[in-house]
């Protein structure tokens, strides 16, 4: 074990490497919600004085103290593989190469956060000297990602977090894990405590099946409101099959934005809609649109039902339920806006996010020198 690792991450610096997703570069928004994650980690350690650095892939926009770019094919996400399926590195890894270089580095670094949902790094995790924390970024998806998630338990105990308690149930072993929420630079978000009485609703997500965006089609459709939408058009057929389906639909599409741009358009929302057909490990965009005072209707799944707060922030209604998103849509002016972004500033800020964290790295780091 290494000596240098008896720090308390209260009182000195800490050196943090955050190992980014190797499905695309950051700021390409291949990576969804890990992307805005791994920001808001690097801003709310630096604003507490400790040293980060990523590894990325190539191309990515520069965060922290320093990005190491890495060249290599691009990994597919886990997500739209099955629950059978078999664990693949393309040649020429980006992934591979990534934690190449991270083995390279841990002499440098004090702890590892690993932000990538595969199972390369989370097998290599008791191969490191370093202590190699996990953010687990999805829900349970496949049989092998479950099994190397347990053996991290098994092998180096403590070592697991995941965003909310809705995505630990979905493994075998929901007890495994730690959950540390996550957070935004609120700082970056102006909000707007007022909407026009014809303002839109919005959605942000991909457009992808697991989304639920049919589900938006229909209630526009039903209600006569216009739906702003915006994300990466990553299925167009979908996107072609829902304007086919549902022809009395009002949905504006306004491509996929970076933060800034983004929650400039959000905050003229009346509110947002979430509706997704999966267990959703968080749900960034709720916290997003509560930033700038926007109230947020959630589907009773996975991560979004435990940031809303029903009849304070926003409202929760029963997965599937267009008669329920009707209703909410109906009930949106109960919703004090400011409310909205005080809950993200008491819980969901950087500075929060990085706290909980902290105390996760001091607990693992402590366990070591107990050894």
């Amino acid at each position: 074990m290494s000596g240098h690792l008896a720090v308390d991450p209260d009182m000195d610096r800490l050196r943090v490497l955050i190992a980014s997703t190797p499905v695309g570069a950051l700021g390409s928004g291949i990576g969804g919600g890990v992307e805005l994650t791994l920001h808001n980690l690097v801003y709310g350690l630096g604003l507490r004085g400790h040293h980060v650095e990523v590894v990325a892939p190539a191309n990515s926009l520069h965060v922290g103290e320093r990005v190491h770019q890495i060249d290599g094919a691009l990994q597919i996400s886990a997500q739209g593989l099955g629950r059978e399926a078999s664990t693949e590195l393309p040649a020429g890894s980006v992934l591979a190469a990534m934690w190449s270089h991270i083995g390279s580095l841990q002499d440098e670094a004090d702890v590892i956060i690993n932000l990538a949902y595969d199972w390369l790094p989370f097998h290599l995790t008791q191969f490191f000297d370093v202590p190699v924390l996990h953010v687990v970024s999805m829900g349970s998806l496949s049989d092998a990602m479950d099994h190397v998630i347990t053996e991290v338990e098994r092998l180096r105990p403590g070592r697991l977090a995941v965003h909310s308690a809705a995505q630990a149930v979905t493994f075998p072993d929901p007890s495994i894990f730690r959950v540390v929420g996550n957070g935004i630079v609120a700082e970056r978000y102006d909000v707007q405590l007022t909407a026009a009485d014809d303002a839109p609703l919005g959605f942000v997500g991909r457009i992808s099946p697991e989304k639920g965006l049919e589900d938006v089609a229909e209630l526009s459709a039903r209600t006569g409101r216009r739906v702003l939408v915006w994300g990466i058009l990553q299925d167009k057929e979908y996107w072609r099959r829902i304007q086919a389906d549902y022809p009395g639909a009002t949905l504006d599409y306004r491509g996929f934005l970076p933060t800034d741009d983004l929650q400039a358009q959000l905050s003229s929302c009346a509110a947002l809609l979430m509706t997704p057909k999966w267990v959703e490990a968080f749900g960034n965009v709720a916290i997003e649109a509560m930033a700038v005072g926007v109230p947020v209707i959630a589907y009773d799944r996975g991560g979004p039902a435990e940031i809303v707060d029903h009849g304070v922030t926003g409202f929760v209604v029963p997965a599937g339920d267009i008669d329920a998103l009707v209703e909410a849509v109906a009930r949106i002016g109960e919703i004090d806006r400011a409310a909205c972004r005080q809950r993200v500033d008491d819980e969901y800020s950087s500075a929060a996010m990085a706290d909980r964290v902290l105390e996760w790295i001091g607990d693992v780091i402590a366990a070591r020198v107990r050894v």
